[in-house]
C-alpha cells in the first residue's frame, strides 16, 4: 500500500485530484451512494432546477459496466499519461497556466453539451488535453498498439478510431479535438505564427491560488521555454518546432 501511496502523490497536484475525482465519483455512483441519474449533465435540470453541480458531475463520472469498463480504463490511462506529461512538461512551474487551460476547455466543453445535450463530459475534456500535448509534440514518432508508429499530431485522431471501435461512438472525441484545437489554435497558433493579439490570459486570481513555482511570467501566448528555444532557433520567421514528446505508454 505504501508503494501504491508513493505513486500516487508523485502525480503532478491538478492531475491528482482530476484522476483521483475521475475514480471516486464513478465509484460512488456505481455503490449506489449517489444515484447515476443525478451526476449525468441534463439541460433541464441544470437550467431549469439550477442544479448546478451537474456539470462538475458530469466530468468526473462515467458508467462503469461490463460493456463499458475498458473504455473507462482506457480513457483514465490518457488522462493520467498525458495530463501528467503537460503539467510537468509545457506547463512546468506553472499549474495557474495548467488550470486556466482545464478551465477553458471544461467551459467550452460544458457549453457544447449543453446544446447538443451530451451527458458526460469525462472523455471530451480528456481529449481535449491529449489534443493538446499532440500538437505541442506534433513531430515526435509515437508508437502505438500493434507497433503502429506515427507522429503525435496524428495520435487524437488514432484514438478517436480506436475508441470507435471499442465504443462504439466519436462525438465525444471529435468535441474534445476540436476544443483542444480551439485552444491551441488562440495560445499558440494565432498570436505566435500568424501574428494575432493574445486573447487568453490567466487571471491573476489564479497565480494567487496557483503561484509559479519558479522565476519569470508565464502567460497565455508567451510560449513555454522550450517552444521559445525551439522558436529562437529559426530564422525569419516560418513554422515552430513545437518541442520535443514521448512514445506512448514510456513513463
Amino acid at each position: 500500500m505504501s508503494d501504491l501511496g508513493d505513486w500516487f502523490r508523485s502525480i503532478p497536484l491538478i492531475t491528482r485530484y482530476w484522476f483521483a475525482g475521475s475514480i471516486a465519483v464513478p465509484l460512488v455512483g456505481k455503490l449506489g451512494l449517489v444515484s447515476p441519474v443525478n451526476l449525468f449533465l441534463w439541460p433541464e435540470a441544470f437550467i431549469h432546477r439550477f442544479q448546478i453541480w451537474r456539470p462538475i458531475t458530469a466530468t468526473f463520472f462515467f458508467p462503469v459496466g461490463p460493456g463499458t469498463g475498458f473504455l473507462y480504463l482506457v480513457n483514465l490511462y490518457f488522462l493520467y499519461q498525458y495530463s501528467s506529461r503537460l503539467e510537468t512538461g509545457a506547463f512546468d512551474g506553472r499549474p495557474a497556466d495548467y488550470m486556466f487551460m482545464l478551465l477553458f476547455n471544461w467551459i467550452c466543453i460544458v457549453i457544447t453539451g449543453l446544446v447538443m445535450d451530451m451527458q458526460l463530459l469525462m472523455i471530451p475534456l480528456i481529449m481535449s488535453v491529449l489534443y493538446v500535448w499532440a500538437q505541442l509534440n506534433r513531430d515526435m514518432i509515437v508508437s502505438f498498439w500493434f507497433g503502429t508508429r506515427f507522429k503525435a499530431c496524428y495520435l487524437p485522431w488514432v484514438i478517436l478510431g480506436f475508441n470507435y471501435i471499442i465504443g462504439g461512438s466519436v462525438i465525444n472525441e471529435l468535441i474534445g479535438n476540436l476544443v483542444g484545437h480551439l485552444y491551441f489554435f488562440l495560445m499558440f497558433k494565432y498570436p505566435m505564427d500568424l501574428g494575432g493579439r493574445n486573447f487568453l490570459s490567466t487571471p491573476q486570481f489564479l497565480y494567487r491560488w496557483l503561484p509559479n513555482r519558479r522565476g519569470g511570467v508565464s502567460g497565455f501566448g508567451v510560449p513555454p521555454a522550450s517552444m521559445r528555444r525551439a522558436a529562437e532557433d529559426q530564422q525569419g520567421g516560418g513554422r515552430h518546432n513545437w518541442g520535443q514528446g514521448f512514445r506512448l505508454g514510456d513513463q
